[in-house]
């Protein structure tokens, strides 16, 4: 019996594995069943992200791209302005380098002291110590504008060398002066010059010598003067035609032709002043200045009266900048010109230059300077004294100025024979002075 209940629970244990199996079997069947279901159906699986969280992926790679793409904007508008910023800097140092080189040119003149003088806006300085105290010298000059001429602005673009040039005016009164006055300047070799032809005569007589001209547009005021003037009324309309060389920005070194140039005057100019001009005196003490004694016996014990004398200007050779002060000189000079009486343009000159404000009277603000008159020579000087002095004749002049004798034509030439030809009596047939 016991064998049989062994065999019988053997057979139990062996039925009942048998069914566990076939169970497990099924489990394992059905689960592969469903398996391939759910991979039919749910080909991204149950836990795949949702599509927002997939578009959430999309947009922050895009964001990421934009990111980059903003960066790099960022940096190309950073290195423009790198480059805008150092190509003023290096246009600010080419500046530098041009006001410098300007600078040690004229240190080298030894006239840079002209050059050292700023116009600080907004500060007030202190007083330095005694003896060190320098007032400016030097006044800004105007902005330029070429609206006033476009055709002279573009002429003074190709003839003016630096800003400044030679300016004479003309008709055919003088074309004979006018020829020399040229053929000197050629031989010195200056090429910024140029001659206001105020007829057509002048005009073709600078086109056929290759000499730089410029005629104004039709002005019935100015050209009936200009044509057919003297040479006083020819000198008192340069003023209001200057005006608008200083207007464009240009310095003018103002010039009549009764001058014979001999060295190039712009290496030996100051450009401290507003103007600087020859002068009329002959001597240290009538071109700079001295103390004139009055003399009044009826005063007693104050007979003797000071004052201080300077002889004039020569308005036929001045060099004026382009600043306020000097375009209001022009302005008050041929101001009164136009109006009556009939008046000097020299005599106009100097008083407006000079005369202090007083009541009623409102003086000009303007710097001068007088030029060494051994290198600014005017005839009284030249034919008076310095070729009677064997040390003077020696010297040469930058100009010389035949401004007090009436046979110009002659002493121009004897002028020519004697400095340029080296003729040495060349100057020795003319009297001091004129014959009448």
């Amino acid at each position: 019996m016991a064998g049989v209940r062994r065999d019988g629970s053997l057979m139990r244990e062996k039925g009942g594995h048998s069914f566990r199996g076939s169970r497990i079997a099924a489990a394992v069947a059905i689960g592969v069943l469903l398996g391939c279901v759910c991979a039919f159906a749910f080909p991204n699986g149950f836990f795949s992200p949702a599509p927002s969280m997939r578009n959430r992926r999309i947009s922050k790679s895009d964001l990421e791209i934009g990111s980059l793409s903003c960066e790099s904007s960022e940096k190309i508008s950073m290195l423009k302005t790198d480059m805008m910023r150092l190509t003023g800097k290096n246009a600010e140092l080419k500046k530098q380098v041009r006001d410098l080189t300007e600078k040690l040119r004229l240190v080298e003149q030894g006239k840079g002291h002209a050059q050292e003088q700023y116009v600080v806006s907004g500060e007030q300085p202190k007083a330095g110590p005694f003896g060190t105290v320098k007032s400016l010298r030097t006044l800004p000059t105007v902005l330029p504008d070429e609206s006033v001429n476009p055709r002279l602005a573009k002429l003074l673009e190709k003839v003016a060398v630096r800003k400044e040039l030679i300016v004479a005016l003309a008709n055919s009164n003088v074309q004979s002066m006018l020829e020399v006055w040229y053929t000197s300047i050629k031989k010195v070799g200056i090429p910024n010059y140029l001659v206001v032809a105020l007829d057509d005569g002048i005009a073709n007589l600078c086109q056929s010598n290759s000499v730089p001209f410029y005629k104004r547009d039709p002005d019935e005021g100015i050209d009936s003067v200009a044509k057919t003037g003297t040479n006083h009324a020819v000198s008192g309309l340069k003023f209001r035609i200057l005006r608008e060389f200083l207007q464009l920005g240009y310095s003018v070194l103002l010039s009549d032709v009764d001058i014979v140039y001999l060295q190039n005057p712009f290496d030996h100019l100051h450009r401290d002043s507003d103007v600087e001009s020859m002068s009329d005196g002959h001597n240290n003490v009538t071109a700079y200045g001295y103390n004139d004694v009055f003399d009044e016996p009826a005063m007693g014990w104050a007979r003797y009266a000071h004052t201080m004398r300077i002889w004039v200007y020569n308005s036929g050779f001045f060099y004026i900048r382009p600043t306020i002060p000097s375009i209001e000189l022009l302005d008050r000079v041929a101001e009164r010109l136009s109006r009556p009486p009939p008046a000097w343009d020299q005599a106009v000159f100097n008083e407006e230059l000079f005369f202090p404000s007083h009541p009623g009277y409102i003086g000009l603000h303007a710097a001068k300077r007088t030029l060494d008159m051994y290198l600014f020579m005017n005839s009284k000087v030249l034919f008076k004294t310095v070729r009677k002095d064997a040390k003077l004749k020696k010297l040469m002049p930058v100009i010389v100025h035949v401004n007090y004798h009436p046979d110009k034509l002659l002493r121009m030439k004897a002028v020519v024979e004697f400095y340029v030809n080296g003729k040495k009596d060349a100057l020795d047939p003319f009297p001091d002075g004129s014959d009448w």
